[in-house]
């Protein structure tokens, strides 16, 4: 610890503070020992107890305060690997407060218990080279990226309903993952938390891995693994508040320390908890120090950033009164804004491919635009309004869906004003919001018809995606954190392991085909051929990529009808082929698909150049692409087409 490593700390510019803070394996004067370090800035004096004191007070153990503004550290030769420990604060007026759990703590006991733990870095074996260079250099947003939300807790449980181990889960998560299609995914907070309810929005350890599935190693190797799949790892976490548990962050030296000083601005009513203070120097310092250990020691790819919204306005679950407009008057946290500014920052200037995702529900301006462009600097943010919108709209009976088809269009309207991820997670199948699957609309038939025929339209939407675990099976009931998914449905049903499979070939049609992603965030790679059909209740819209070949047709029908000889507008002369239909049999569908090619004709249709006549299957998603053709076939198949002049024929042909 260095004077300037602690200068930068208490400017709010050290973001390697868990490297001096904490406790600390060392050898001083030819001893081996612990050095323990914490930020203490109102305590009158500072105690390390645990194991090697029977967790009572003794001077022996007392730190040595080394800064003005609140830093203590000690070294105590008596202490070893593996012990456990607090600190016992006493504050200015000599009361001795909770014994607290060290912030910097780098291993905790499981609950309920609730000491941190001395630990002594292992040689860890990384052997994801292959997976780092080859997201070196990358454009995150031209990539695909189709995520599988996951709680480690209740994907998969042992045979006596307990938590696997990381090492456990990494024997299957990687695979399933891979094997379904999926690119990445997204695990819920993985710090150390007390009560298994909060799913670990409500943490106590933020440098501490959970000890609910094992060790800091088996987390590794479940990384490690998942890489060796070629799929990535985001975690969810959250710099916007923490519990109030008294062994925790929670008035950390007896007064506020972490959370704001001023009562109103500390507390988050909503979730009973405590707001970090993102204007004090040293919490800034701990918390951009934590996005980059995430980083740097677990070679996570990217960071869900839980409950921006809450981060940004004063006004957030406030009423008139409860709070103070900031200096000009406005409700924004100017802190919050220049803290989010310097956490994106800092993790790209380190990290250039990383995710930074807001979770975000309002429309705050700018989410994911650069930090030299007045904006926050994350490269994505979750369309809360689209997920809102959609669902609401899918419950609704389809003789009614007519009045209510802006629902299904509107996204469109400010797609491009943000980098957009489209989300289905955890939050909108709990607490009495019904299962995916229960949210359709109708009987049995037309409940998993419209889960396919929505997944298909969400598929095909601009943004990146994220669905929940147990959506891509259709689970039954919602979810619950203390208990595994319903993995019996597989083997029992026919129609959930025919969705099992659909959701597979959907999304490795996603993977295989440039069209759904490389032009997510450009406005030339999506276009309406039919938004305002609110009658019929159909879309259709093109997804392309940079080669026109790549143009995919996407034709959603939203009714329990099936149109035949359907005249669509096509932007191409050519042949058009049915790549996938979410009414096929094999998914559980009526069966209505096309296998011939179409071929389209010179008859303006829809503001497109060109037409074809379809069958429009019933509450069903089918995706169109344009196929190459021999120039003389066409020539024979087409009238009145002159090939020598018609310079798209000659385009499509080249």
């Amino acid at each position: 610890m260095t004077s300037f490593n602690t200068y930068l700390f208490h400017q709010g510019k050290n973001y390697e503070t868990y490297n001096i803070l904490g406790s600390h394996i060392k050898t001083e004067k030819r001893k081996k020992g612990v050095q323990f370090a914490t930020w203490a800035p109102n305590a009158k004096d500072v105690y390390v107890v645990g194991d090697f004191s029977d967790f009572e007070v003794k001077d022996e153990y007392k730190l040595e305060k080394i800064t003005e503004n609140g830093l203590w550290k000690g070294f105590f030769s008596e202490v070893k690997a593996g012990d456990k420990y607090k600190y016992c604060i006493i504050s200015k007026d000599g009361k001795t407060g909770d014994y607290k759990a060290d912030p910097y703590a780098i291993q905790t006991e499981l609950r309920p218990d609730s000491a941190s733990i001395v630990y002594e870095p292992k040689q860890f074996n990384w052997n994801d080279k292959k997976w780092i260079d080859k997201i070196k250099g990358i454009n995150v947003l031209e990539q695909p990226l189709n995520i599988y939300e996951v709680h480690l807790g209740s994907w998969k449980t042992n045979k006596d309903g307990g938590f696997l181990t990381y090492e456990e889960i990494a024997d299957d998560l990687p695979k399933y993952v891979k094997e379904m299609g999926y690119t990445h995914v997204e695990i819920m907070p993985l710090v150390e938390h007390p009560l298994d309810a909060s799913w670990g929005y409500q943490g106590t350890g933020y440098y501490s891995p959970t000890s609910r599935y094992g060790t800091i190693e088996g987390l590794k190797k479940l990384i490690n693994k998942l890489h060796k799949e070629n799929i990535g790892v985001i975690m969810d976490w959250v710099p916007g508040h923490f519990c109030k548990d008294a062994h925790g962050l929670y008035k950390f030296d007896g007064t506020p320390t972490y959370e704001y000083q001023e009562e109103w601005r500390a507390e988050n009513r909503g979730w009973g908890t405590c707001n970090f203070d993102l204007g004090r120097p040293e919490v800034k310092s701990y918390l951009i120090s934590n996005a980059l250990y995430w980083y740097r020691e677990f070679h996570v790819d990217g960071l869900r950033v839980d409950a921006v919204s809450s981060i940004l306005y004063l006004d957030y679950s406030r009423s008139h009164g409860e709070w103070v407009p900031n200096k000009f008057g406005g409700n924004g946290n100017l802190e919050a804004i220049d803290f989010l500014k310097e956490l994106n920052k800092a993790v790209f200037a380190e990290y250039s491919t990383a995710l930074m995702i807001a979770e975000e529900s309002t429309s705050w301006p700018n989410i994911t635009k650069p930090t030299d462009n007045d904006g926050l600097g994350f490269n994505l943010k979750w369309n809360m309004g689209w997920m809102n919108d959609t669902l609401e709209y899918v419950e609704i009976d389809p003789k009614y869906r007519k009045n209510n088809h802006r629902n299904i269009t509107f996204a469109m309207m400010y797609n491009h004003a943000e980098n957009y991820l489209l989300p289905l997670s955890h939050d909108e199948i709990v607490h009495g919001k019904k299962s995916l699957l229960d949210k359709m609309w109708g009987d049995e038939w037309n409940k998993f018809a419209g889960l396919r025929a929505f997944m298909g339209y969400m598929m095909g939407h601009p943004g990146k995606k994220l669905l929940f675990m147990g959506c891509e099976f259709a689970q039954t009931i919602e979810w619950r954190e203390y208990e595994q998914l319903e993995w019996n449905l597989i083997k029992d049903l026919e129609m959930h392991k025919k969705t099992h499979a659909f959701f597979k070939d959907l999304n490795n049609l996603y993977i295989n085909n440039k069209a759904f992603w490389e032009l997510d965030h450009d406005n030339t790679g999506f276009n309406w051929i039919e938004a305002d059909n609110d009658e019929q209740s159909i879309l259709i819209f093109t997804r392309r990529s940079r080669d026109d070949q790549d143009t995919l047709i996407f034709v959603i029908n939203f009714k329990s009808t099936v149109y035949y000889d359907y005249q669509i507008g096509v932007p191409f002369l050519g042949s058009y082929k049915e790549i996938f239909n979410t009414d096929d049999s094999k998914y559980g569908g009526s069966g209505q698909i096309m296998e011939d090619a179409l071929i389209s004709e010179k008859a303006p249709f829809q503001k497109q150049p060109y037409s074809i006549k379809i069958k429009v299957p019933p509450m069903a998603t089918l995706v169109l692409k344009v196929s190459e053709i021999n120039i003389i076939q066409e020539a024979k198949l087409i009238e009145d087409i002159d090939i020598n002049e018609n310079d798209d024929f000659k385009e499509m042909n080249k």
